[in-house]
């Protein structure tokens, strides 16, 4: 009865704010009220109908909400719409520093992203003060950091080979681990890109031993992703982990060439073997079958680095022509490659070669080289991709930034709820969410609160208001290969520490996020 007095007698203050008005009291208790919500919690489980009452960023209260009008500054009245936390992009890319605001992310419902990924990352001369230059800018998402192992061997010049002497290990140890203690959530590894590649089975162990001991988390891009080397790959990511302690992650897991659903399920298995062995495995996926690297993806080994290639050119130019026209036919063509860098951007590299009027394998050779473009690759099946989905310990992400030239970095989650949910019915709403959030939150610690200072991921009392408000069968995901910059729609609010950084559609300036820092579990022993 009182909550039906209390909607009677401020009829005018709920029209006022559903089309986004802010209305003024002399004196408040709480910040927001979110009312009529179907709220979904992030769990899984299914939607209930509630309130959510926010203050200082912080959720007091999610359920039926008691509360005097008088007392909340501000009340958003969402009529029966969903409802979430807000997602978390477990493989993002981006520079805060340039794009702070990182609008294609919010405008998906993203409000947490994850910095540092595929062994390249900011900040490893001092990460405090990294963290300190973004907090001070401030960001529209919250953003959480991961060491590159990568740019760790850059960073103490480690040479370009395998079994390193142990003072180089010693060093990179170092580097981390005071990265953790100021608040990185762990490594990551880009083991098929020039540094990541040289380094051994021991060497990777050695570096997540400081990251299982602070309690963080072993993200991979892995070796390969080759249907005839995937097995291998997700072996030698088991095999770090199983050999430091350290939680371990595959990052856009997929499986290049396969057309066999099976293929997915016989490297799921591996995962879940070692999870019986008590080794915590995840992984997350784009939805999306085609990837976005350098081209260096397709040249061989031994004209990269540390190899010259001007004279792997000179003296081998029939084997790597040979090499190229024949790996990139293994890669459907070059009909296949779409390249995303100027002055080729948009084009195929049969396109470019039609253009040039020249072989694609000399293309390459000549006016491209292996640092000299990146490019859309449709090499994925489809099916593979679906099953991955659909596996309860694979969550979503978007491996996308706001400057690339892949749909991904513009629609992923959206494309989730509009494709996957609302068309094919492959998941429901509630997994959805659930793969987009409470996942995530768990993977990462970020909804252990002896880890974060504000735990998030879910809708619960003591944790941060990031919150997606939208009808699901509105979410359109706009983005696409030939205009891949094209924000997404239907969340009508997404709300980031409890500010309205998207307001009832319409996008602002506002900058709420910044650095959320872990808290390691053994900082002393560090």
């Amino acid at each position: 009865m009182l909550r039906i007095y209390i909607f009677c007698c401020v009829t005018i203050l709920f029209t006022a704010v559903s089309c986004g008005d802010e209305v003024q009291v002399d004196t408040y208790d709480y910040d927001l009220l979110i009312t009529n919500a179907l709220i979904l919690d992030g769990s899984g489980e299914a939607a209930y109908e509630g309130d959510i009452l926010i203050h200082e960023g912080v959720i007091i209260e999610a359920g039926p909400v008691d509360v005097e009008p008088t007392q909340v500054r501000r009340v958003i009245d969402v009529e029966g719409r969903t409802v979430s936390p807000g997602f978390i992009d477990t493989h993002s890319h981006g520079n805060p520093l340039s794009t702070p605001r990182f609008d294609n992310f919010l405008s998906m419902g993203v409000t947490t992203i994850s910095l540092g990924q595929d062994g390249r990352s900011p900040g490893l001369d001092n990460l405090s003060v990294w963290m300190d230059d973004v907090d001070m800018q401030g960001t529209g998402p919250n953003v959480i950091h991961f060491v590159g192992h990568n740019a760790l061997r850059q960073q103490v010049d480690a040479p370009r080979e395998s079994d390193l002497p142990f003072t180089y290990i010693e060093q990179m140890q170092d580097i981390l681990s005071l990265s953790l203690v100021s608040g990185s959530f762990g490594m990551t590894t880009g083991l098929e890109y020039d540094h990541g590649t040289f380094a051994d089975l021991p060497e990777l162990i050695a570096l997540a031993e400081p990251v299982a001991e602070a309690g963080g988390l072993i993200m991979s891009h892995m070796r390969s992703e080759d249907d005839d080397k995937i097995e291998d790959s997700v072996t030698e990511l088991l095999d770090q982990g199983r050999g430091s302690g350290a939680a371990v992650h595959v990052s856009h897991i997929k499986i290049v060439f396969a057309d066999d659903p099976q293929r997915a399920d016989d490297v799921l298995s591996l995962m879940n073997e070692a999870r019986e062995e008590g080794l915590q495995v995840t992984a997350d996926v784009y939805p999306y079958t085609a990837s976005f690297t350098g081209i260096s993806i397709v040249f061989p080994d031994w004209a990269l680095p540390p190899n010259d290639f001007s004279e792997v050119v000179e003296t081998r130019r029939s084997d790597l022509a040979e090499y190229l026209r024949n790996r990139v036919n293994m890669r459907n063509g070059p009909e296949a490659t779409l390249f995303g860098t100027e002055p080729w951007a948009g084009m195929t590299l049969a396109e470019v070669a039609e253009e040039l009027d020249k072989p694609f394998e000399d293309v390459l050779i000549d006016d491209i080289g292996p640092d000299g473009a990146s490019a859309a690759y449709f090499v994925m099946d489809e099916d593979v991709m679906r099953r991955f989905l659909i596996d309860p310990y694979v969550m979503v992400s978007s491996d996308g930034s706001p400057t690339m030239r892949h749909p991904r970095g513009y629609g992923s989650f959206a494309k989730i709820i509009r494709q996957y949910v609302n068309e094919e019915g492959l998941l429901t709403l509630e997994e959805a969410i659930h793969k987009m959030s409470g996942l995530p939150a768990e993977t990462l610690g970020l909804s252990d609160p002896s880890q974060v200072d504000i735990p998030r991921g879910f809708i619960r009392e003591g944790f941060a208001a990031d919150l997606v408000i939208f009808t699901p069968s509105n979410v359109r995901d706009n983005a696409t290969f030939e205009e891949p910059h094209t924000f997404a729609e239907g969340f009508d609010w997404v709300i980031v520490n409890g500010v309205e950084v998207i307001r009832d559609g319409l996008r602002n300036e506002l900058l709420p996020g910044g650095v959320i820092r872990r808290l390691p579990d053994s900082i002393d022993e560090l």
